[in-house]
């Protein structure tokens, strides 16, 4: 099964329509893609994952595996309660908090930090493209991200997830939905693990090559796009031989955002049935979205 890839060179020119329809069939159908020529500063991404594994080695991996996580498990031998990761999360907007972590060295804040700034264009420019492929105003996602203090909720999760003596016995991250927006995922290019679940099956995600960002939709866009584009159950599997690289970034809608379906979206309700045949009989052979809309105007006016 090939996971979609969102080539962006291919929205300027010819093929836009199609990469569009691409897009919409990933976010419709599969709830995860990859994108690729997508702008960010590869130099710039390699620097970011040579320096958080610089700092995974210099001062998380002895604590992890000296930790309770590390030595927990349950009295049939399974940690089914932990996961095997070893992790930090960063904020950026609205306010950053990166300054905290007073031992991440000033090279990997600043690169962080730089590459944050490209990314959240990108998950600016995705938002965009899924609001104008729901017939929404192109803006509109990202405005009930931003909410009244205009701003959206962006955060990264840094993790490691460490060789595992046994792994059969311990998941790196147990299944889940993601609760937020849009989640724009820099992943290792050599060690495997991630896996989401589609039609009844895990698919095992490969690492990420040529600097592809690994894009899923979280459980808000479920809910702004009432469910035409759904959060998708992910987990990932610990490995023996390899100790695998995640730096998830999350754009999400702010705290204070008030979060519901676009109005757009939504089936006509409160209606009498009597006054859908109405219509329906002088429409019968026409397309049925106009019969919704009207009948969502006119639930309206009463």
């Amino acid at each position: 099964m090939e996971i979609p890839v969102i080539n962006f060179s291919d929205l300027e020119g010819k093929n836009r329509a199609k990469t569009m329809a691409l897009l919409h069939h990933a976010c419709e159908k599969w709830g995860f893609f990859q994108v690729e020529n997508h702008g960010i500063d590869k130099k710039l991404m390699e620097k970011v994952k040579q320096l958080v594994n610089q700092h995974y080695e210099e001062s998380m991996k002895e604590r992890f595996y000296e930790s309770d996580i590390a030595k927990k498990f349950d009295s049939n031998g399974n940690a089914t309660d932990v996961d095997w990761e070893s992790a930090f999360f960063i904020w950026h907007r609205p306010n950053s908090n990166i300054e905290e972590f007073n031992n991440l060295s000033e090279e990997l804040r600043k690169t962080m930090e730089e590459y944050i700034d490209q990314l959240i264009k990108l998950a600016e420019n995705l938002s965009e493209l899924m609001s104008e492929n729901l017939g929404l105003d192109k803006n509109y996602i990202k405005q009930a991200f931003a909410g009244k203090n205009k701003v959206p909720s962006v955060g990264t999760k840094v993790a490691k997830y460490p060789k595992c003596p046994r792994p059969e016995l311990v998941k790196g991250l147990r299944e889940h939905t993601d609760a937020g927006g849009i989640i724009l995922l820099l992943q290792d290019d050599q060690v495997p693990g991630l896996e989401f679940f589609k039609d009844g099956e895990w698919i095992e995600i490969p690492p990420s090559k040529n600097n592809r960002i690994f894009v899923n939709t979280g459980d808000q866009v479920e809910v702004i796009t009432n469910g035409n584009y759904k959060s998708c159950l992910h987990r990932v599997m610990a490995d023996k031989n390899g100790s695998r690289l995640s730096i998830a970034t999350f754009y999400n809608p702010n705290g204070e955002s008030v979060i519901s379906p676009a109005e757009k979206l939504l089936y006509p309700n409160g209606f009498l049935f009597k006054d859908y045949l109405k219509l329906y009989s002088a429409t019968k052979f026409a397309d049925k979205g106009p019969r919704f809309e009207y009948m969502k105007k006119m639930d309206k006016e009463n």
